[in-house]
């Protein structure tokens, strides 16, 4: 999340100022740090279910709740401070949008609908926008293009995961896949779709001239790779395949971004 906010701002300014540059990446650092804080803090009984999450220090009683709300409560304020008194005051109201929407909506709404996925893409689609508005000071079609990118992104991203660690979160009460058979067809088929979406959509910092043929030609073949990926996914509906969707995930995103910005240069 830090990373894509550092390339966004790299890419929206015309000479980068790496001493803002240094205040962005701590400020969403910090935030990012008390978001995950909160979550941990609140789901802490959930967490001792899973196994991927049993053997953090709250569950396993290595910290204690008030110590855990003393730094979560320090990051967040140290994070959205610093991003609104070293950068400006639009990135600050970002940060602690994000922080609070990811804490206070997604997280508990995580237990009732699986619309809370489409809930999270929004607070983890901030990073970019906040390195586009710390770079430029405004909001524009040219900041809502760049958060749309992670925006759509993050649903074949996250449910590749979800796919994976279904188990884990069915013992939870986690309803985190899209369709309510969970690993099924229909799950693997809006998969599917949202992956198809990023060829169009990762074409549109092409179309509105904030980017040249070249980004737009590594973009296209990236959307591609990663769209037949989640196509072997819904014709296997197998977890091995989800896995390669999840880390063809962990890598479309930067690469995209980076092309992006070396178009640029």
């Amino acid at each position: 999340m830090v990373l894509s906010a550092a390339i966004t701002f790299a890419y929206a300014s015309e000479t980068t100022d790496w001493q803002k540059m240094i205040w962005l990446v701590l400020g969403g650092f910090l935030v990012t740090g008390a978001s995950n804080g909160f979550n941990q803090i609140i789901e802490r009984d959930t967490d001792l279910l899973m196994k991927r999450t049993a053997s953090r220090p709250l569950p396993q009683l290595r910290l204690s709740v008030n110590q855990a709300l003393i730094i979560a409560i320090s990051f967040a304020i140290s994070g959205v401070a610093i991003l609104s008194y070293f950068i400006n005051l639009t990135s600050g109201i970002l940060g602690l949008a994000a922080l609070l929407s990811y804490t206070f909506i997604y997280t508990p709404l995580k237990k009732v609908t699986p619309f809370a996925v489409f809930v999270g893409a929004f607070p983890g689609a901030v990073p970019p926008l906040l390195g586009w508005v710390a770079a430029t000071g405004e909001i524009d079609i040219r900041a809502s293009i760049v958060f749309g990118i992670q925006f759509i992104w993050q649903f074949p991203h996250f449910w590749a995961i979800a796919w994976k660690v279904d188990e884990d979160y069915q013992k939870a009460g986690f309803k985190m896949l899209p369709s309510p058979g969970g690993k099924d067809r229909s799950s693997a088929f809006q998969i599917l779709i949202y992956s198809l979406t990023l060829i169009p959509v990762g074409l549109l910092p092409y179309i509105f001239n904030m980017s040249g043929i070249n980004s737009a030609l590594v973009v296209s073949i990236c959307g591609v790779l990663f769209t037949w990926q989640a196509l072997r996914l819904y014709k296997s509906c197998s977890d091995e395949d989800a896995s390669k969707l999840m880390f063809a995930s962990f890598v479309y995103l930067p690469i995209v971004q980076l092309a992006l910005l070396i178009d640029k240069i």
